[in-house]
């Protein structure tokens, strides 16, 4: 499967999904809470969006599922 990253950081809300390429679904959404997260945690890095090299965005793609996957998982109570 191919993806693609919209990213909308600069924006008063922020907010960034994974696409899949060929049909347009979206298959993670991140919105300002959690990009704040992220970025908290040092896991968001701006120059890996921007790149054009397969191996860099394959596993940012990666990694912002394993994220949405272990805030999915937290409970309720837990979640920021």
């Amino acid at each position: 499967m191919t993806y693609l990253i919209d990213a909308w950081l600069d924006r008063p809300h922020p907010y960034l999904r994974i696409l899949h390429r060929e049909t347009g679904e979206v298959c993670a959404v991140l919105q300002e809470e959690a990009l704040d997260e992220l970025r908290d945690l040092g896991d968001l890095d701006l120059a890996s969006l921007n790149s054009s090299e397969p191996l860099i965005l394959k596993e940012l793609v990666r990694n912002l599922f394993l994220f949405c996957y272990a805030r999915a998982l937290r409970p309720h109570d837990e979640a920021h």
